[in-house]
């Protein structure tokens, strides 16, 4: 039985997750790389396609949400208990590994703060450093933290992220360049340029909207998870929506395209105070969102476990296991920072963020269709307070494939048979499970009823 401290957080760590997640590495480190490369409107369409796939994913989370009592797991907990768990298992192994890679993608990127060390190193004493000596010392301190505080260290932190951030913002539309008072840009005479690498930006830029969920896993964590997770999360969405579009539009009226495209850190020449506040911007961004994913993950392991869902036994008993009286998933956020790890040793920011794009595009675009069925299927144990349209779903799942295609079409071709095998292991484990036959049975019944109302 979970006790009133267990269950302490409102609304505000919701919305301060997600929206200092969307907010972070691709916001300060590619999106003047985007806007030099295909223009303002190339990035518009980039924002517009992108949110046509997240926003009806965090629709149909918050319409999951107000269904049944959430407890802890996020994403994994509300999928499975609305959809079964079979399907819950199957999405929610996706989705873990998508968070547990998103912590070394921000990692990774957490170190181009350092940038102009990295240079002075280089012209002073002649020394070429890897990034990864700031990244996995900074991976290791991090994972010291998570592990010897938990969730409670990650939410304190959320809030002063923020201030830093919103700072760093206000600073950088204050900003003036002669680039700007020299050109008279108007967005009416621009057009979208280097169509041909339209969605190759687009798989590097996606994660920046990725974050809208992130904080849905603090589920077990909410007083009241049905009011906090929808409006959070939502909130977040939007916010985070229209701060991008004012963004793209400073950084296009502010530099050139060659200065967009040749310099990762160009908010730091437009910013007021930028060489200082971007950089500071920058590193609160990427640690608090590297936070908010590693504080996420390990509870949707541990949800997974909890459930026998995991397809190795041995995993199951291991990584339900909690600590203190809060149930701390240690062994679970163990393994998160070993993937973390692995992906960190990387260290090139736009392959990992093309891995989490693929890995985020198969599960949202999983989690909409099934919302699309449901929707269809017409459950009467289907009841949420909060509703959403099914048309939306389908638009969110149609989307989804498409773009992965587009993206790499091998690499979509083997996620997508990853998900029907792991479905079907999963199925095979727990024959007694709710899975897709009830769900298919309640569409064909549909598609039944309303042929036969057609052809009266």
């Amino acid at each position: 039985m979970e006790t009133t401290n267990q269950r302490r957080m409102g609304t505000a760590p919701v919305f301060f997750t997600a929206i200092s997640t969307i907010l972070g590495a691709i916001l300060f480190l590619r999106f003047g790389w985007a806007t030099g490369t295909l223009g303002f409107w190339g990035v518009m369409l980039i924002i517009l396609i992108g949110h046509m796939v997240t926003l009806p994913t965090a629709l149909s989370i918050s319409e999951i949400a107000t269904n049944k009592r959430v407890e802890g797991g996020g994403e994994y907990f509300i999928i499975s208990r609305s959809f079964g768990l079979n399907i819950g298992a199957t999405i929610g192994m996706a989705l873990y590994l998508s968070q547990a890679i998103s912590v070394a993608f921000y990692v990774i990127a957490f170190t181009e703060a350092f940038a102009p060390l990295f240079e002075w190193a280089k012209q002073t004493h002649g020394l070429d450093l890897p990034r990864q000596v700031v990244s996995i010392p900074a991976m290791a301190l991090l994972s010291l933290l998570i592990l010897k505080k938990g969730a409670g260290l990650g939410v304190k932190m959320l809030y002063y992220v923020v201030a830093i951030l919103a700072i760093s913002l206000v600073m950088f539309f204050l900003g003036k360049t002669e680039y700007a008072a020299a050109t008279d840009y108007s967005i009416f005479n621009q057009s979208i340029r280097n169509g041909n690498m339209f969605f190759m930006v687009f798989a590097i830029c996606f994660p920046a909207f990725t974050g809208m969920t992130a904080g849905v896993g603090l589920s077990g964590d909410l007083k009241k998870p049905g009011v906090s997770i929808p409006l959070g999360t939502t909130l977040g969405t939007l916010v985070g929506m229209i701060i991008y579009v004012f963004i793209s539009w400073k950084l296009a009226a502010s530099a050139s395209p060659e200065d967009l495209i040749n310099d990762q850190l160009i908010m730091s020449k437009i910013a007021l105070g930028g060489s200082i506040i971007i950089p500071l911007g920058l590193a609160a961004s990427t640690i608090s969102s590297a936070l908010g994913s590693v504080m996420v993950a390990p509870r949707t392991l541990q949800a997974l476990a909890k459930d026998q869902s995991l397809p190795i036994g041995v995993l199951n008993h291991s990584m339900e296991k909690g600590k203190g009286e809060t149930n701390e998933p240690f062994n679970a956020s163990l393994l998160t920072i070993i993937i973390a790890f692995v992906f960190v040793a990387m260290g090139n920011v736009d392959a990992v963020a093309e891995v989490i794009s693929m890995f985020f595009m198969i599960t949202y675009g999983s989690l909409n269709l099934i919302s699309f069925l449901n929707h269809f299927a017409a459950n009467p144990s289907y009841r949420p307070s909060f509703r959403s349209r099914w048309w939306f779903s389908l638009i969110g799942f149609v989307l989804s494939i498409y773009m992965m295609f587009r993206i790499n079409s091998i690499y979509a071709i083997v996620a997508i048979v990853l998900m029907v095998l792991l479905y079907f292991i999963v199925a095979q484990q727990h024959k007694d499970r709710k899975g897709m036959v009830a769900l298919f049975r309640g569409v064909i019944f549909q598609i039944n009823r309303r042929l036969h109302l057609y052809l009266q």
